[in-house]
């Protein structure tokens, strides 16, 4: 069975085998959900195509901090409760995103000491 799994290159998901195969009766992964969160703030970044429009958008950094931030709740709040990969897996997409974030206010603030640092996410806005 496939899962999908995080990939930080422009297109930003893959889809990848992993060793974790137990789906539930829905099919729904744990990072399958995660994927989706972090599809979301892929949307929000301007980097994929909005599924309804299938255009990109402007930029919403607000948006993606906000999707961040959904992620970074779901990692406290499921702390020791998900396999060793799973963990890794949320860490990594966590990352990534932060960095996304930190890269993008940067360059929206036009000075690189304005910007956020990768551990922040929407909870300062």
């Amino acid at each position: 069975m496939l899962a999908y799994a995080w990939n930080p290159e422009p297109d930003r998901l893959c889809r990848a085998t992993t060793a974790r195969t137990s789906p539930s009766v829905t099919g729904v992964t744990f990072n399958g959900f995660v994927v989706s969160l972090a599809t979301t703030a892929a949307v929000h970044f301007g980097d994929v195509a909005d599924p309804g429009s299938g255009e990109k958008g402007p930029a919403n950094l607000s948006a993606a901090g906000q999707a961040i931030a959904m992620l970074a709740l779901l990692e406290e709040k499921t702390r020791g409760n998900l396999t060793d990969e799973e963990t890794r897996f949320l860490r990594q997409v966590l990352h990534e995103l932060r960095l996304r974030l930190a890269e993008a206010r940067k360059r929206t603030s036009g000075v690189a000491g304005e910007a956020a640092s990768p551990d922040e996410t929407a909870s300062d806005e």
